[in-house]
């Protein structure tokens, strides 16, 4: 039996859909149910009632579960005595977070963090949102910094959880400029306008995605490139190749420059949160002080 199996029924539990358990554990479908599978000939007994509707377990599945959980938590415990045994989580601080958010807004942190890290090596995981969550819950980081908005239906629990907002931002559409200050693509009424869409499994994506939908005055837009990085967006819109929502953190210097523009109805842009989550149990000597250091720099 592999642990991995026992992360993979969690999963699985938590999303009861294979298709979305398999990719939140970057595998393909028909992998991710031959390990299903596989646990279940070394249980010795169906764990997954198979039909149609949402994925179910069965008694046996319910009562691996809960002994699952367990065990992944007692791993995660002796892993973190173990580094503490070390004195390495004394001068290690770790922090899941975004891909787009590890290039602006978590270097900017660091620096004003210097006198506080000295020393210390920085640990930083870059998942999507919903794994950036999983590695704050199991305990596997000091710190998620992550996207907050309504939208984003974010499940942490604040019995549990602590949170300092580091900084606002706002999605705007943007496009390339002519030489004269022009976008080329404008969000005209009544023009299809080529769009470069986030992926599903990003944050951004699901922000924009759900604010169109609900939008009274929604352009009109046709879907050229879909993409799971904010910054390969950016060089896109850069191109010409169509209107992008980014973040302005993120486009400030094309926008200055005047290589970007913004275009459409202001009330199109998207604002949010960016926010520093950690779980409300003692942390590690080191992340105290970074935590209290993020909180007078407010």
């Amino acid at each position: 039996m592999q642990v991995k199996w026992l992360e993979d029924l969690v999963v699985l539990a938590q999303t009861r859909s294979f298709t979305r358990a398999a990719e939140l554990r970057h595998v393909t479908h028909p992998a991710f149910g031959r390990r299903i599978r596989a646990l279940e000939e070394w249980a010795g007994t169906p764990l997954v009632q198979r039909g149609p509707g949402p994925v179910a377990l069965t008694a046996a599945g319910d009562s691996l579960l809960q002994d699952a959980r367990h065990l992944l938590q007692g791993l995660n415990q002796a892993h973190d005595a173990l580094r503490g045994a070390a004195g390495r989580e004394q001068q290690t601080l770790s922090l899941a977070t975004g891909r787009t958010l590890a290039r602006t807004l978590v270097a900017d942190w660091l620096c004003r963090l210097q006198p506080e890290l000295g020393q210390a090596e920085v640990l930083i995981r870059t998942r999507a949102l919903a794994d950036t969550t999983r590695l704050l819950e199991r305990g596997e980081v000091d710190f998620m910094l992550t996207y907050h908005h309504p939208l984003l239906a974010l499940q942490i629990p604040a019995r549990q959880y602590s949170h300092l907002t580091l900084a606002r931002d706002e999605l705007v559409p943007v496009s390339q400029c002519d030489a004269g200050g022009t976008p080329l693509h404008a969000l005209d009424c009544g023009v299809v306008s080529a769009y470069l869409a986030y992926a599903d499994s990003l944050a951004l994506g699901r922000l924009v995605q759900d604010h169109l939908a609900h939008h009274p005055q929604a352009p009109a837009l046709r879907r050229v490139i879909e993409c799971d990085s904010a910054d390969a967006l950016l060089e896109y819109a850069l191109k010409g190749l169509g209107v992008a929502w980014l973040p302005v953190s993120l486009a400030a210097g094309a926008l200055q420059e005047g290589r970007l523009g913004r275009v459409g109805d202001p009330r199109l842009s998207v604002r949010f949160e960016v926010r520093l989550y950690r779980a409300k149990r003692r942390l590690s000597d080191l992340a105290e002080q970074v935590w209290q250091r993020s909180e007078s720099l407010l």
